[in-house]
């Protein structure tokens, strides 16, 4: 690695040969040494610039050579948590000195459980500062799904990220003594465990919910020695403590079935003990075969890695959903990336390791997906340094994908199609974020009118802009003028928007709209041509909506799409309408 850039501020904390020309930062606060005590920080920053790694793998799994998403960037890590929840004054501290450092984007991965207005909120005002000097912020969007309303960190001036699936699993079936079988996952797979059928018995048969859940303490050893267990998501019990209490128990085994909002959305752990993580569905016929039985037997049959999930990727159970609650007219989230079963360094062992110098470990939350898009914009900022943070988050949201492996629509938890609440924009992909044709760029001050229309007093724009602002001499826009690459509308009587987009495409070239209007509504662009004869060029278009005599007077939302379409590059901005 070569020496960092020449306007780099950064130091490290700790003395010796803790920072090199990779790690060039570790900085804490609080008098509190910069140390990973937790992983989390060591896995999200090795997704986001880690370099190629040979033979990585999990307790065996997953086996192949790793590498973040931008190999040969530049690292500074800026620790902020020292228990939960993680200080305010500290998030805010952390992003001042990464921008003060140097940086050329922020990740963040962690987030409130409920999302203030902006002025409010530590991340939104710290990534205010950081936009204006040109630095590119991404954040966790949450880990709160699939329930709506639940999105954190939507500021318009981020990059709200969602988590996905990948299309690798590490598949352990539970198999009953009436010959049913049924995939699930687990990292921890002992080749020592039998194949032959072992008692099969449900936690929660003493009819006590806590016992249902393996909460700690709560299982009999008489009781559940020697068996396979079959223990149900939730009670806010971790899902690798729930394997704890069942091996306290005396447990041979666990299958963890998931509650019903979690459906098929499943997550590959490192247990204590044998154990298969299966679906709702799947969990409900285990059920039923233990009850239809006085023997009941299973035990696990643990068969590696496999790759080509052709449902991949899919929204995970636990990403959170909009609308955005602070600002119900920015589509949150804007991007869904891989956030399910990911493999990335880790600082210790794990349990059950044979080897101690074991540097990876396999997690999954919107945590793991949001470092990924971080290393997507790094790539994109080295490709393209003049683009502002809003031209490279356009490129991503404008470019994404809505369709799986399969080339069928991206489905939820429950293998439905997602809806744009759970999805944004779509799926990254980075390749076709590197030539996206069209950005709707915005400068810093255009958030301005934003937030004067949004109700904010002067003197709560004033906290984000850090400077005295004045509603009274600026225009107010409503939300969905600011010129973003999605359009979340309420839609009573009729109403028209503008968009500007920017040519980054060849000199010469010329799209045509496509609309894909939701069902009951009318959408009109003017022009429905766009021609370009520069780069950098800038052309504006308006698009009118109203409702239609189809419109479902029983919905509450309607879907769809428009995209600017050339020769080389589709352009596509989803759009959710609000009937009120």
């Amino acid at each position: 690695m070569p020496p960092p850039p020449s306007k780099w501020k950064g130091r490290c904390e700790l003395n010796g040969t803790a920072c090199n020309n990779k790690l060039i930062a570790m900085n804490g606060t609080q008098n509190v040494p910069p140390i990973d005590e937790d992983g989390h920080g060591t896995h999200t920053s090795s997704t986001a610039a880690g370099a190629f790694v040979d033979y990585a793998e999990v307790l065996g799994n997953a086996k192949g050579t790793a590498t973040g998403m931008a190999p040969l960037s530049h690292v500074a890590m800026y620790r902020v948590c020292f228990g939960d929840p993680c200080p305010e004054a500290d998030i805010l501290a952390a992003l001042d000195a990464a921008v003060e450092d140097g940086v050329d984007i922020i990740s963040i991965s962690l987030g409130l459980s409920e999302p203030p207005p902006f002025y409010n909120d530590s991340t939104a005002i710290g990534a205010f500062a950081a936009i204006q000097k040109g630095i590119f912020v991404s954040c966790a969007g949450g880990n709160l799904g699939p329930s709506n309303s639940t999105i954190v960190n939507g500021a318009p001036w981020i990059l709200t990220v969602g988590a996905s699936t990948i299309d690798r699993t590490i598949v352990a079936t539970a198999k009953l003594g009436n010959g049913e079988e049924f995939d699930g996952e687990s990292v921890f797979q002992p080749s020592s465990f039998p194949s032959t059928l072992l008692p099969l018995a449900y936690a929660g048969k003493n009819g006590n919910q806590q016992s249902a859940v393996c909460a700690n303490r709560s299982l009999s050893d008489t009781d559940f020695r020697g068996k396979v267990v079959l223990c149900e998501r939730g009670g806010g019990i971790a899902r690798i403590a729930k394997g704890d209490e069942v091996k306290r128990a005396g447990g041979a085994a666990m299958i963890l079935m998931n509650d019903e909002i979690s459906g098929f959305s499943l997550s590959a752990d490192a247990h204590a003990l044998p154990a298969t993580h299966v679906s709702y569905a799947a969990g409900l016929k285990i059920k039923g075969y233990i009850n239809s039985t006085a023997t009941p037997t299973a035990t696990i049959l643990f068969k590696g890695t496999i790759i080509g999930n052709s449902l991949a990727p899919a929204v995970t159970s636990f990403s959170s959903r909009g609308p955005n609650l602070p600002s119900p007219g920015i589509l949150k989230p804007d991007i869904i990336g891989p956030g399910s079963s990911i493999l990335a360094a880790w600082p210790f062992p794990l349990d059950n390791s044979t080897d101690s110098k074991s540097t990876f470990n396999i997690m999954s939350g919107t945590s793991m997906a949001c470092p990924h898009l971080s290393g997507i914009a790094a790539l994109l900022k080295s490709s393209h340094p003049d683009w502002s943070p809003a031209a490279i988050k356009s490129a991503i949201m404008t470019s994404a994908d809505t369709l799986n492996l399969e080339h069928t629509p991206i489905v939820d938890e429950r293998n439905q199609p997602a809806d744009l609440f759970a999805t944004g924009s779509g799926h990254v992909n980075p390749s076709r974020a590197n030539d996206p044709g069209l950005v709707y760029d915005i400068e810093p001050d255009d958030y301005i009118p934003y937030l004067c229309g949004l109700g904010y007093s002067n003197r709560e724009i004033g906290y984000l802009a850090q400077r005295t602002i004045k509603c009274s001499e600026t225009s107010s826009i409503p939300e969905a003028q600011l010129n973003y690459p999605s359009f979340s509308i309420a839609l009573g009587s009729s109403q028209t928007f503008t968009r500007t987009v920017t040519n980054v495409g060849e000199a010469y070239s010329s799209y045509d709209v496509m609309v894909t209007a939701p069902e009951g509504v009318s959408v009109t662009i003017q022009p429905n041509k766009l021609n370009f004869s520069e780069i950098n060029q800038k052309e504006t278009y308006s698009v009118a909506f109203s409702r239609t005599d189809s419109a479902d007077k029983t919905a509450d939302y309607a879907q769809g799409s428009l995209a600017w379409v050339s020769a080389k590059h589709i352009v596509r901005s989803p759009i959710l309408v609000k009937f009120v």
